[in-house]
């Protein structure tokens, strides 16, 4: 059986997917990224081949992707996340033409082409207010971790306003609604509202045309998808929260196996 693997090592978050040779995951893990990137993919491989009863020696080919994509020494090759995210989701929704990662560090929105392809993409890299940094530090100041997010955002009432772009003011923000008595819940939900208005303004810069897809960490949030779709008027695809959290790993899998079987053919001619 021929396998690959794709090792999206994020600023927060580091993935590891490996496919067959039909692209399906046959195995998968995750763990925090830390400071140390090429332990943690070391670390994440050897993961995910003990949760799949894989041989090392069974994968064929390697591809990293991501923020540490350059710091994984034994890779074959290294991919943008924007191509890794465009891949995934071009073989799960071939439909798809606008896509919106949204990461720990950064939210990336995407147009792409009928076969995949990258066309045109904006980065909002600048402040953490834009990504899920925010909210897991919203979330750590009011006494919980970014795995209650999904939870607390679903048992809000409404949701406090959050208007300011900057991380700092945004926290301020933050800390007078706690100290007028507002419910963590509404807060959360504030936060999740404030980015979606965020990133869908990153996703009005490309041009964006149907049908969009959602991507990231914050997939695993469903008042994401929601608040989205209210701000753009549309329906957004999403096949599952996994699929959302791996589609980088997956990504770089899936061009892992391209570039493969490439070197294959050209070894037996």
């Amino acid at each position: 059986m021929s396998l690959t693997a794709g090792i999206d090592v994020g600023s927060t978050y580091t993935k590891v997917a490996i496919v067959d040779e039909n692209g399906d995951t046959v195995a998968k893990s995750e763990c925090p990224t830390g400071y140390n990137f090429a332990r943690v993919a070391e670390q994440a491989l050897a993961d995910a081949l003990a949760a799949g009863g894989i041989d090392r020696a069974d994968v064929g080919y390697i591809a990293a992707t991501g923020y540490g994509r350059y710091m994984v020494p034994f890779r074959d090759l290294a991919v943008t996340e924007l191509t890794a995210h465009a891949w995934a989701v071009h073989r799960e929704f071939p439909e798809a033409r606008t896509l919106l990662d949204i990461g720990g560090q950064t939210a990336k929105a995407v147009r792409i082409d009928e076969s995949g392809r990258v066309k045109a993409f904006r980065l909002n890299d600048k402040c953490a207010a834009g990504s899920g940094a925010f909210l897991e530090k919203t979330a750590r100041y009011m006494g919980f971790t970014a795995a209650d997010i999904p939870g607390l955002t679903e048992d809000a009432a409404s949701s406090a306003e959050i208007s300011s772009v900057c991380a700092v003011f945004a926290e301020s923000e933050v800390i007078n609604h706690l100290a007028s008595g507002v419910p963590a819940p509404e807060i959360c939900a504030g936060g999740i509202v404030a980015l979606a208005g965020r990133s869908g303004q990153l996703v009005k810069r490309v041009k964006p045309e149907p049908a969009y897809a959602l991507t990231g960490g914050l997939t695993r949030v469903p008042l994401m998808k929601r608040a989205l779709e209210d701000l753009l008027q549309t329906e957004i695809l999403m096949a599952s929260s996994e699929f959302g959290v791996f589609a980088g790993a997956l990504g770089a899998a899936l061009l892992a196996h391209q570039r493969l079987r490439k070197a294959t053919a050209a070894a037996a001619a």
